[in-house]
C-alpha cells in the first residue's frame, strides 16, 4: 500500500525544503523526495559552497595588499586544496542542518528518483527499491542543471561547468570563461583573485548584462584593471580540447576570428530546468521550452501540482525560490480548508539580484533604461564610494550606488549597486520597494554614521538635487 501524505515535495534545493518545512509547520503531513543531497544544488554545489570559495578568495587578495593597510604579509600563497576543502565543509554542514530540519519537522525524507505516475502519485526509486508514494498535492522543486554548448561539451578536465570549477583537479593557469552572468563573473573572480589569468566572454554588448548599463560599465573597468581580459560582443566559435590545453577560436565585435589557447574553459550560459523524466506529461503539466507554467500561487495546469524555483519562469534565484516555497505551502494549506493561512502573491519587481564578484553588485527593480522604455519620466541619483567616509577607511572606495524614481510620484522604481558589501545593504530598498516607499520616507531615514549604507542615503538625495558629501 503507498504511503499517503498531505504533501510531497519533489527536490529538496532552496525552494523545496521551505516548502516542505512550511507545509508542515501549517500541520500538513508532508513527505520530501530528494535524489543526491538535501539542500539542493545550492546548498551543495552553487550558492553557499561559491561564496566560501570567494571569501577565500577575497582574503588572500586583502592579505596581498597589507601594506596597503600598515602591515606585512610576507611570502603569502594559496592552498588550492585548503580552499575547495573548507568550501565543501562548509556544504556539509549545512546539509546536515537541512538534514535535522526535516528530522525536527516531521518531514519524511526519500532518497531517490522520483517521477509523476499519474494524479497523486509518486514513484521513488532508491536505495530501498522502488516506492509509491501518495498524496493530494505534489510540488515540483527540481531545479535547473548547466546549459552545455553543443561544441564545448564540459568534461571536468579541461572543459567545467560551475560544479568541475568548485572542485578543481588543478589550479587554472590560462582560463577562458564563457559568459557573463552571475555564475561566469563569480568564477572569473574567484580565478583571477588566486592567481589565473583570465578571459571572459560575453555575446552581449556589455557584462553582467542584466544589470544597469552604468553598473556593467564600472564592473568591466574595475575586472580590467585587475589583470582580467574583458571581450564583449564577441563570441566562442570553436573549441578543441587537447591534453594539455583548450584551443578556441573566438569571434570578436569587430567580426575578425582569433585563435587563443587556455589551460581550461567554464561554460556558464544559463541553465536547463530538471523537467525530463518526471513524469509531468502523465498528468497533463504544461511547459514551454521546458519551464512550467504557473499561476502566481504556484499551481500548474494540472489539479493537484504545484512547482516552485527554476522549473519555473525567472529570474533562477535561491531566494526567488525559497519564497515561492512559503506561497505554495500556504497556498496548499488554503485548499485544504485552513482559514487562517493567508496565501501572498509574490510581487517579482521586488526580488533582488546579488553577484559576489569583487567588486560586488546587488539590484533590485527596474534599470533606469527599463524604466524609460515603460513609459516614466524618472530622476537619478548616484553617490560615489570616494564620498564615503566608512568606503575610504575600509580601502574601498570604488564603488556606488544609483536610485531610479518616478519624477511623477516620487516612487522608488529600481537600485543598483556596486562595489565593498552591497550584497548585504540592497536589501534595505528591498523593503522599501515592498512598503512601496517613496523618495520622501528615504530621505527622512536616519541612516547610521559611520556606514557605507550612507551611500545609499545620498544617492535618493542625490536624485532630488539635495547630495551632501558631493
Amino acid at each position: 500500500m503507498a504511503d499517503t501524505f498531505d504533501v510531497i515535495v519533489l527536490g529538496s534545493g532552496p525552494g523545496g525544503y521551505v516548502a516542505a518545512i512550511r507545509a508542515a509547520q501549517l500541520g500538513l503531513k508532508t513527505a520530501i523526495v530528494e535524489r543526491e543531497n538535501l539542500g539542493g544544488i545550492c546548498l551543495n554545489w552553487g550558492c553557499i559552497p561559491t561564496k566560501a570559495l570567494l571569501r577565500s578568495a577575497e582574503v588572500f587578495h586583502q592579505m596581498q595588499h597589507a601594506k596597503a593597510y600598515g602591515l606585512a604579509a610576507d611570502n603569502v600563497r594559496a592552498d588550492l586544496g585548503a580552499v575547495v576543502a573548507r568550501s565543501r565543509g562548509v556544504a556539509k554542514q549545512l546539509n546536515q542542518g537541512v538534514t535535522h530540519l526535516m528530522k525536527k519537522n516531521k518531514i519524511s525524507v526519500f532518497m531517490g528518483t522520483g517521477v509523476l505516475k499519474g494524479p497523486g502519485k509518486l514513484e521513488v526509486t532508491g536505495d530501498k527499491g522502488v516506492e509509491v508514494l501518495s498524496a493530494k498535492h505534489i510540488v515540483v522543486a527540481t531545479g535547473a542543471r548547466a546549459r552545455d554548448l553543443p561544441f564545448a561539451k564540459a568534461d571536468g578536465n579541461r572543459v567545467w561547468t560551475y560544479r568541475h570549477a568548485m572542485t578543481p583537479k588543478e589550479m587554472p593557469t590560462k582560463l577562458l570563461v564563457i559568459g557573463s552572468g552571475a555564475i561566469g563573473i563569480e568564477f572569473a573572480s574567484f580565478y583571477n583573485d588566486m592567481g589565473a589569468k583570465v578571459t571572459v566572454v560575453e555575446m552581449m554588448d556589455r557584462v553582467v548584462p542584466v544589470e544597469d548599463a552604468d553598473v556593467s560599465a564600472f564592473v568591466e573597468k574595475a575586472l580590467t584593471k585587475q589583470g582580467m581580459t574583458i571581450l564583449t560582443g564577441a563570441g566562442v566559435e570553436a573549441i578543441d580540447v587537447g591534453a594539455t590545453g583548450v584551443k578556441a577560436k573566438i569571434k570578436g565585435k569587430d567580426g575578425k576570428v582569433v585563435e587563443d589557447t587556455f589551460s581550461h574553459v567554464i561554460v556558464a550560459v544559463g541553465i536547463v530546468a530538471n523537467t525530463e523524466n518526471i513524469g509531468l506529461e502523465s498528468v497533463g503539466v504544461a511547459t514551454e521550452r521546458g519551464i512550467i507554467a504557473i499561476d502566481p500561487y504556484g499551481r500548474t495546469s494540472a489539479k493537484g501540482i504545484w512547482a516552485i524555483g527554476d522549473v519555473t519562469p525567472g529570474p533562477w534565484l535561491a531566494h526567488k525560490a525559497s519564497h515561492e516555497g512559503v506561497t505554495v505551502a500556504e497556498a496548499i494549506a488554503a485548499e485544504l480548508g485552513n482559514k487562517d493561512v493567508h496565501p501572498h502573491a509574490m510581487d517579482r519587481r521586488n526580488i533582488p539580484g546579488c553577484t559576489y564578484c569583487h567588486p560586488q553588485i546587488a539590484s533590485v527593480g527596474l534599470t533606469e533604461a527599463k524604466a524609460k522604455e515603460a513609459g516614466y519620466t524618472v530622476r537619478v541619483g548616484m553617490f560615489p564610494f570616494i564620498g564615503n567616509g566608512k568606503a575610504i577607511a575600509l580601502g574601498e572606495p570604488e564603488g556606488f550606488v544609483k536610485t531610479v524614481f518616478d519624477a511623477k510620484t516620487g516612487e522608488l522604481l529600481g537600485a543598483h549597486m556596486v562595489g565593498a558589501e552591497v550584497t548585504e545593504m540592497i536589501q534595505g530598498f528591498v523593503v522599501g520597494k515592498q512598503l512601496e516607499t517613496t523618495e520622501a520616507e528615504l530621505m527622512q531615514t536616519v541612516f547610521p554614521h559611520p556606514t557605507i549604507s550612507e551611500a545609499m542615503h545620498e544617492s535618493v538625495l542625490g536624485a532630488y538635487g539635495r547630495a551632501i558629501h558631493i
